[in-house]
Parts: C-alpha cells; sequence; structure tokens
C-alpha cells in the first residue's frame, strides 16, 4: 500500500482549512485516511501549522511520500532536517548529541526570524494606523477650519446687512415724520386767513 502525507481540506469556500493525513494514494482527498498528524491554517498571517511531530517523523521513516505542500510544511517545521540527521547517525557520520545540537541551533535561529517577521508586520500595522490616524485628524482639522471660515463669513454678511438696513429704517421714519408736519402747518394758516379774507 502507497501512503502519502497531503492535506485534507475543511472550512467554507473561500476560507480553506486543511487537515495533515498519512492516506492511502488511492483514496479521494476528503476521503478515508489512516491517521490525522496536524493541521494547516492559511488564513493567518504567518500561517498556522500544528504538527505531530513524532508521528509525522514516523511516517516519514518508514516510507510515507509527503505531496510537495506539506513537503514545504514539514521542512518548515524540520521534520525533514531531523529525518536527515537521523539518517546522518545511522550512517555514523556524527553521534546523536551532535544530532540533536544542529537540530535544536536551525530550530532556535528559525524562532528567531519568525519572530522577527511577527514584529515586523506588527510595526507595519502600528505605523500605517498611525498614518490613517495623523491623516483623519488633519482633515478634520481643515473641516472645522472651513466651517469656522463660513461661519465667520456669514455672520459678517449679516452684521453688514444689519448695518445698512438701521441707517435706511431711520432715514425712513425721519422722511415720513418730515413732511407730514410741514402739511399740516401751512394749511392752517391759509384756511385761516382764508376765512378772514371772507
Amino acid at each position: 500500500m502507497a501512503t502519502k502525507i497531503r492535506l485534507q481540506r475543511r472550512g467554507r469556500k473561500g476560507y480553506p482549512f486543511y487537515h495533515i493525513v498519512i492516506a492511502d494514494s488511492r483514496a479521494p482527498r476528503d476521503g478515508k485516511f489512516i491517521e490525522k498528524v496536524g493541521s494547516y491554517n492559511p488564513n493567518t498571517d504567518p500561517a498556522t501549522i500544528t504538527i505531530n511531530f513524532d508521528r509525522a517523523l514516523y511516517w516519514l521513516q518508514v516510507g510515507a511520500q509527503p505531496t510537495d505542500t506539506t513537503r514545504n510544511i514539514l521542512s518548515e517545521q524540520g521534520v525533514l532536517l531531523k529525518k536527515h540527521l537521523l539518517g546522518g547517525v545511522a550512517k555514523g557520520a556524527f553521534s546523536e548529541e551532535d544530532a540533536e545540537k544542529k537540530f535544536e541551533a536551525w530550530k532556535a535561529e528559525k524562532e528567531k526570524g519568525t519572530q522577527a517577521a511577527i514584529n515586523k508586520t506588527q510595526t507595519k500595522a502600528q505605523a500605517e494606523a498611525k498614518a490613517r490616524l495623523d491623516a483623519e485628524k488633519a482633515a478634520n482639522k481643515a473641516k472645522a477650519e472651513a466651517v469656522a471660515q463660513k461661519k465667520a463669513e456669514a455672520n459678517a454678511a449679516q452684521a453688514e446687512a444689519e448695518a445698512e438696513a438701521a441707517p435706511a429704517e431711520e432715514v425712513a421714519e425721519e422722511v415720513v415724520e418730515t413732511p407730514a408736519a410741514e402739511t399740516e402747518t401751512p394749511e392752517a394758516p391759509a384756511a385761516e386767513e382764508e376765512k378772514s379774507a371772507e
């Protein structure tokens, strides 16, 4: 029986989530499998991988063939490196302690790189958020200045209109009062003169 280490798709449409399984090469992709050894979620940044290291290593040693994607995942997790180092120990190239030291050094370097990538992503996200906030503050300030300027213009126009209306009203009142007084006074003496002439 040819066994394969491959991905089994789960998750909803447009949001895939995968199980890493050991299956017969003749079985369908999402069908019957022998053992589940981990999971892979590509939707996070960086991708989330959980794996049962010992079981994946065991299946590689007994001849299970990984697909291209699972080979990359196993390589990233160090399973293939561990298999390679154990092969060197079996051939007598170096001792088991040396193999363990090499693997631990690789693992520490890998974690350091992963943490650096996470920190870079977080720093970039914070910088983008700060830039958005500064842009929003600048836009709000510009809007506030524009509103204040419009209010000042409206107040100035209203003050001008009131200033023009006030003298015009005073002049109109004076004009209305003065002719009425003048017309009444000349008529009264003229009427008296006519009576006296008769």
